[in-house]
């Protein structure tokens, strides 16, 4: 995509409202030696777009906090929650970014279970003091909405929550490099989208 006509993207996206569970809460700054878990499957890994071009890794020279991207492309939420506390112990996290769940969705899983994976998923984190943020995955459906349980872990957790970047994102074919993963372009607008939410709730500074 032509750099004109991927930045209009971006500033289009960014004037997007985003919906956050906690967005009005104010938290301290993360300190400048934080690090932050990026944590889930392909969606994390980054499939359909360069190594330097997922959105962790757009994420970490946004912020310049170093952020470590902990997705396993294939992954299911009960696999997922086997592998963080390893990630946890080792990297002592100050923030956890969670975008789990949609292989269980494209799979049709229970997803009464995959609620379940996600709250235990963040009370692991906090057992490290880390704060969590939740991003929602969409169904595939013709509105791309994300299934009730990500509202209800929410709710739940009380967790910073964002559940309209990666449907709205994987809405936009210009954003998608195939039906369920973004482009580079399209990363770039979830760690855009990321990266102001953490802002405006003082987590880091702009």
């Amino acid at each position: 995509m032509p750099q004109k006509l991927l930045h209009a993207f971006l500033v289009l996206f960014l004037l997007l409202p985003v919906s956050c569970s906690e967005q009005t809460a104010q938290y301290s700054a993360l300190p400048p030696s934080a690090t932050i878990l990026a944590f889930g499957d392909s969606l994390t890994a980054g499939n359909g777009a360069r190594k330097n071009k997922n959105y962790p890794a757009v994420l970490e020279k946004l912020s310049g906090y170093r952020v470590i991207n902990a997705g396993v492309s294939g992954e299911f939420s009960a696999r997922g929650l086997q592998r963080l506390p390893g990630l946890l112990k080792k990297h002592q996290p100050a923030l956890v970014v969670i975008c789990h769940g949609g292989n269980d969705i494209l799979k049709n899983h229970n997803l009464s279970k995959t609620e379940s994976n996600l709250v235990k998923m963040i009370e692991l984190a906090r057992t490290y003091s880390a704060k969590v943020m939740l991003l929602a995955v969409p169904k595939p459906s013709l509105t791309l909405s994300p299934p009730p349980l990500y509202q209800q872990v929410a709710e739940i957790t009380k967790v910073i929550y964002d559940n309209d970047t990666i449907p709205t994102v994987l809405g936009k074919r210009q954003l998608k490099s195939d039906t369920y993963h973004p482009n580079a372009a399209g990363y770039a607008v979830i760690a855009e989208r990321i990266y102001q939410q953490l802002v405006e709730l003082g987590l880091m500074k702009s």
